[in-house]
């Protein structure tokens, strides 16, 4: 339920102000108007509490949650309690601040007799769209306990998933930002001294004058450089905010050498276990699809699923309209055709699903394995340029004095 204020006309034509408890503004009016025959306004209550509540939130709910959720809500419905008890019960155990907020207030809905797909998307506006979609299947079926169990498999994997692809970014780009710290640290503080004592002599060979100028733009730029790399981060996020900015930046990352087949083969993954899911819960293809392409990570890979979604409704088979996705997989198309020509297509997905899964997954190991090793080498060379830069002038010096 949400608390709306209101201000009403009495039958004696004085004014009322006051709160109210409603599912939406349209309930609020309905229950004032037996009581007042004119409603002037109806807003929602939002107090300085409840915004105060909202920064101490996750800014979303994790899959990892999603899956506990939606785990507990099978076991539950499936013992034979009622779907407001089993949220309320939810509601109480999890620990998470966000949901803990979205399913109390949903409990009550629930409670005076409103759908759970409705009060979610009413009252969860961080939880996913497939979340709530599959729920919305479940309930017009009757099967929700079985939506419930396909979400738990697919948020368990969405988990794992990518897990274990960041897990395998984090360390080389850990190592990147250590080199580029270290780089600094060096060029500010401990080569200046170094080449201080060299400035002064002639000749110096070429290493030598590249590390003294290196040098010197690192002690005058580095204010500069601070601020052009935090103007370009900026830059960045603004642009990834806008839907042109995340489809044109996720078409650059699917070009890249080594994260570019990660993100093909994760991509992949993601849009055969999410339409698996949504096929389960018993949404129509079409609707499903639709939906993928709203939902898709890789905003580049949901932006071409959503322009070719009328080929679908005109009749055109599945399989055809992922071959035209360029981003896409070859044996994705395959897979699918052969499902939809057994009319197994979710068992073909399922299938397609667990794959890509463990391509990602091996993907990402094998980009491991070779940043490791390429940010050793570059640092290598790096030290190794300052040392030669510095030792050069000392032995050309003593061969001159040995001379």
């Amino acid at each position: 339920m949400t608390t709306y204020k209101y201000r009403a006309q009495a039958g004696d034509g004085s004014t009322v102000t006051g709160t109210v408890e409603a599912y939406d503004e349209y309930e609020a009016v309905v229950r004032l108007r037996s009581t007042y025959p004119i409603v002037e306004a109806v807003t929602p209550l939002r107090g300085w509490r409840g915004i105060g509540l909202a920064l101490r939130e996750p800014l979303w709910v994790e899959d990892k949650t999603l899956a506990m959720v939606s785990g507990q809500f099978a076991i539950l419905l499936r013992a034979g309690l009622p779907v407001n008890r089993a949220v309320e019960l939810i509601a109480g155990q999890t620990s998470d601040r966000l949901l803990k907020r979205i399913l109390t207030a949903c409990a009550a809905d629930v409670s005076a007799g409103y759908s759970l797909a409705g009060s979610l998307e009413k009252n969860g506006r961080k939880i996913p769209a497939v979340f709530i979609e599959s729920v919305r299947a479940g309930e017009a079926s009757g099967t929700v306990e079985a939506s419930f169990e396909a979400l738990k498999d697919y948020y368990e994997r969405a988990h794992r998933l990518k897990a274990r692809v960041r897990g395998a970014l984090a360390y080389p780009l850990l190592l990147l930002a250590l080199a580029a710290v270290v780089v600094a640290i060096v060029m500010t503080a401990l080569a200046p001294r170094m080449t201080g004592m060299l400035a002064g002599l002639g000749g110096l060979p070429l290493p030598t004058r590249m590390l003294i100028a290196i040098s010197r733009f690192f002690q005058r730029g580095w204010p500069f450089m601070l601020a052009g790399a935090a103007a370009v981060s900026c830059g960045l996020m603004a642009y990834r905010r806008t839907e042109n900015g995340r489809i044109r930046l996720s078409a650059l990352r699917m070009r890249l050498p080594v994260l570019g087949h990660i993100a093909r083969m994760s991509a992949a993954a993601q849009l055969a276990n999410t339409a698996a899911a949504l096929l389960d819960a018993g949404l129509p293809l079409e609707r499903a699809i639709d939906l993928l392409g709203r939902v898709m990570d890789t905003r580049c890979v949901g932006a071409e699923l959503a322009r070719r979604t009328p080929l679908l409704e005109a009749g055109r088979p599945l399989a055809e309209v992922l071959g035209q996705i360029r981003y896409l997989p070859s044996m994705l198309v395959e897979l699918v055709h052969a499902g939809e020509n057994a009319g197994a297509l979710e068992s073909a997905l399922r299938t397609a699903g667990a794959f890509y899964d463990g391509e990602a997954r091996r993907a990402s190991d094998r980009a491991l394995s070779l940043m490791e090793p390429a940010v050793t080498v570059v640092m290598g060379l790096i030290v190794g340029f300052i040392v030669i830069a510095i030792y050069m002038p000392v032995f050309s010096m003593s061969a001159a004095i040995g001379g």
